[in-house]
């Protein structure tokens, strides 16, 4: 439950005392009572900015007088609360205003507004702190706290950059403790944040963003880069997109695991046992055949290829879809393969 700012709902009920209409003198017409033109309604969710809440806060159609009255203490930055509705009735009524709905809300939802910041931030202010004070290179090493990231909050209106401050750092263990601070931020100020951590060396690896089963061949989409500890990194991962689009996989590989040179193969398309074009290519001279790959291959694969009609086997090179191609080199073979 959200508190109410007592000292000020003192003086509202205090100052909100009405008296009642007075009766109408025999014979005379009653007088007749002020009717607001809309009636003041209750908000069901609010998002505060503020540590105070305003009547104008939590009600609709107030007058300006009214809605600027400080009523109720909001929650802390970055959480959630609730004022029964019948509290901000009161707290309404008290300033004068009889004609004020709870919108059929029970009660009203606050949530204070905040700025949250996230382990990349704090990776970041400790790296710019370390090559500031220590001329350390950071760009290859990633920062693992001791007790995980903790819950920073700021105000929502200050964007400046997260800071570590009072640094600490042994370059032999990488061991480091920091004082985290966002400039301007009276919540840091009053609640600073302490941290202690380890700065570990990494390394880039391509690793798929989704689920490939065996047999898909990798889009550009489908992987994407990221920084792993070098200790527990094998030394045959692939670093390098151009090393992996366009190869199909071996086995299934599951989305976030590092992939190996093993894990890929060139994407074949030749099957094996498939009926091929067979071209023997030498200056002036184009001869073709059919043929029926013995092994399966991809592009500028060196494959077995038997002639469907003398049944001799030939050496060919995988150019495109169904072809194959002997160069001159094999022409004895060929002139006997016919």
């Amino acid at each position: 439950m959200i508190r109410t700012v007592s000292s000020a709902l003192a003086l509202l009920v205090a100052a909100a005392a009405f008296a009642p209409a007075p009766l109408a003198a025999p014979g005379k017409p009653a007088l007749r009572a002020t009717v607001p033109a809309a009636i003041a309604t209750i908000k069901p969710d609010v998002a505060a900015t503020r540590d105070i809440l305003t009547l104008g806060d939590l009600v609709s159609g107030l007058p300006v007088g009214v809605a600027s009255e400080p009523a109720f203490r909001a929650p802390a930055l970055g959480e959630t609360g609730t004022i029964q509705s019948s509290r901000i009735i009161e707290a309404v009524r008290a300033q004068g205003v009889e004609a004020v709905s709870d919108g059929g809300s029970a009660q009203v939802v606050v949530t204070r507004t905040a700025r949250r910041l996230a382990m990349v931030d704090i990776e970041a202010a400790v790296r710019r702190s370390l090559e500031e004070r220590y001329g350390v290179d950071a760009r290859s090493l990633s920062l693992a706290l001791d007790n995980g990231a903790p819950t920073i909050v700021v105000e929502p209106d200050l964007q400046a950059p997260l800071q570590a401050h009072d640094i600490a750092y042994d370059a032999r263990s990488r061991r480091l403790t920091a004082t985290l601070a966002v400039p301007g931020s009276a919540a840091l100020r009053l609640k600073p944040v302490r941290v202690a951590g380890q700065m570990i060396e990494t390394v880039e690896v391509i690793v798929p963003s989704r689920n490939l089963n065996r047999g898909d061949i990798v889009q550009a989409g489908d992987v994407t880069i990221e920084r792993r500890p070098r200790e527990t990194t094998p030394q045959d991962v692939l670093s390098e997109s151009a090393a992996v689009v366009g190869k199909a996989a071996r086995r299934s590989l599951g989305a976030g695991q590092a992939l190996r040179a093993s894990d890929l193969q060139r994407q074949e398309i030749v099957a094996r046992n498939e009926l091929v074009t067979v071209v023997y290519e030498a200056p002036g001279l184009v001869v073709s055949m059919r043929g029926r790959a013995q092994e399966a291959g991809a592009q500028g694969d060196m494959i077995s290829v038997q002639n469907v009609q003398s049944k001799k086997i030939l050496q060919a090179t995988v150019i495109g879809a169904g072809r194959v191609v002997v160069n001159a080199g094999s022409s004895g073979r060929v002139a006997a393969a016919n």
